[in-house]
């Protein structure tokens, strides 16, 4: 098996005494009667929480937890000392956890701790997930209802739950500790991060999203971004049982797609844009040819006929690049039916449009914006940023000639997705893009607890396809696009 632990001496933790707190000053004497005059007034301002976020665990359970991790982290150094680490690679999950109950049995009794099995087993636990997982993250990756976890140096670990962020009480033991593990990340998909090249992006085993920025460029320890992986495939009908859109609503996208109109999700960061581009893509007949292109594989398509591609970033001197743009570029020579870009961001965005106009018609990609509107314009910059010299009529006649429907993915105030806007683009007036809003999120009200209330709408236009859904077999009632009354 393993080499034994023999544990080094241990100096006592010193309490900490409590700074003294200051007698309030007495206060003088009220009035009997106050002057009409003198009432305060009321504030129009909402009060504010005036405290810092801080971790919901009790002064006992956070001292506790503090103690079992300074007997995990002396633990966990002679583990890193004294294990065989070339042979754990070869060990089984079986042997390994028993050879670290064995060592943290033999040195808790060494130290004189003693412990009971719900707290053997935690620590042994953390033990494991120290030696073969992520640490401290590991808990939280394991946690079906967290969506991002976010860390501000190692004292300071938020997640996402439900689109709130909270505060956990789950730290690292110091900045080493952090970049340990955030090596360990890094270097299992071949990439490394360190002072001359500070951030990485990278994609976890089970495909969860993953960023860092260590020191210097972050200034009050390293920054790390998980975007949890969804081991559920969410589907149109779930998206339509969580209110982020309505039947009505799925019924037009259903014919949007299957009729092979070429389609944009645009959105803000976490507002829900790959996993609606991942709801729309199961209208996709399973005879089509898909290829998807993206920065870090999210997608999760449910096709059988589907080529994924991710670009990769350039190594140590700088070769070896491989861009969404030549990804796409050979995508083209591989006969797709549909081309999916998980993210349009760059000098790509002209061969996508290319591909939209030539042919490779029912293609999708997502972009960052605010509306449709805005969507469009981020396309005119991108073209312009990629060095391509056109009159901007010939850009709008383009964008306007490729792409034919617009949704709108947005995170409100309360946390929750909704598909805030279905824009139809129809063409050009001038040198401007026509569009018509086909559904919308209508915003009616705040509730006292900050929760949304609003309702889906038609705008009571016609859909400007309509024809060409009659013609593939989408006869879609005219009662759909009707404006919605609250009551």
């Amino acid at each position: 098996m393993f080499s034994r632990y023999k544990k080094p001496s241990e100096g006592e933790a010193k309490p900490v005494k409590a700074a003294p707190t200051a007698a309030a000053p007495e206060k003088a004497a009220a009035p009997q009667k106050a002057p009409a005059a003198q009432a305060p007034k009321k504030s129009l301002m909402k009060d504010m929480p005036s405290k810092l976020a801080a971790a919901s665990a009790p002064d006992k359970e956070q001292k506790r937890k503090q103690r079992l991790g300074e007997i995990k982290l002396e633990l966990h150094r002679a583990l890193l000392d004294n294990l065989n680490l070339s042979a754990l690679d070869q060990a089984t999950e079986k042997d390994l956890r028993a050879e670290i109950v064995a060592i943290s049995g033999e040195t808790l009794e060494d130290m004189g701790v003693v412990l009971n099995r719900d707290e053997r087993a935690a620590l042994n636990q953390e033990l494991y997930d120290e030696v073969k997982g992520l640490g401290p993250l590991e808990a939280l990756l394991q946690d079906e209802s967290v969506n991002d976890i976010l860390v501000n140096g190692p004292k300071r670990i938020f997640v996402e739950r439900a689109g709130k962020l909270e505060l956990t009480d789950i730290t690292f033991k110091d900045e080493k500790h952090l970049l340990r593990i955030i090596d360990k990340i890094v270097s299992a998909v071949g990439r490394r991060v360190d002072e001359s090249n500070p951030y990485v992006d990278a994609r976890l085993a089970d495909g969860s999203r993953f960023n860092a920025m260590v020191p210097p460029i972050a200034v009050d320890g390293s920054l790390v971004s998980i975007r949890k992986f969804k081991k559920d495939k969410l589907g149109i009908s779930d998206l339509v049982n969580f209110g982020a859109f309505t039947e009505e609503m799925a019924a037009y996208l259903q014919a949007a797609v299957a009729t092979r109109l070429n389609i944009i999700v645009s959105g803000g960061t976490g507002s829900g844009k790959t996993t609606t581009l991942n709801a729309l893509s199961s209208f996709i007949d399973n005879a089509e040819r898909i290829l998807t292109i993206e920065d870090t594989a999210e997608l999760q398509l449910q096709q059988v006929h589907v080529g994924r591609m991710e670009s990769r970033p350039p190594n140590v001197e700088g070769k070896g690049e491989v861009s969404p743009r030549d990804c796409l570029k050979n995508a083209l020579r591989m006969r797709p039916d549909r081309i999916i870009v998980g993210e349009t961001r760059g000098e790509e965005v002209i061969d996508m449009l290319q591909a939209m106009n030539t042919g490779h018609d029912g293609s999708m990609t997502t972009i960052h914006a605010n509306s449709a509107r805005d969507g469009v314009s981020r396309l005119e910059n991108m073209i312009a940023m990629a060095g391509i010299e056109m009159p901007i009529k010939a850009v709008r006649s383009q964008i306007s000639s490729a792409v034919n429907l617009i949704v709108q993915a947005s995170r409100l105030q309360d946390g929750s997705r909704r598909m805030t806007s279905i824009t139809e683009i129809t063409g050009m007036e001038g040198d401007v893009i026509s569009m018509q809003e086909i559904f919308r999120f209508q915003r009616v009200g705040l509730t006292p607890d900050n929760k949304i209330i609003g309702h889906f709408t038609g705008t009571g236009v016609r859909s400007h396809f309509s024809e060409r859904f009659k013609l593939w077999g989408y006869d879609l009632p005219a009662h759909i696009f009707e404006p919605v009354v609250a009551e």
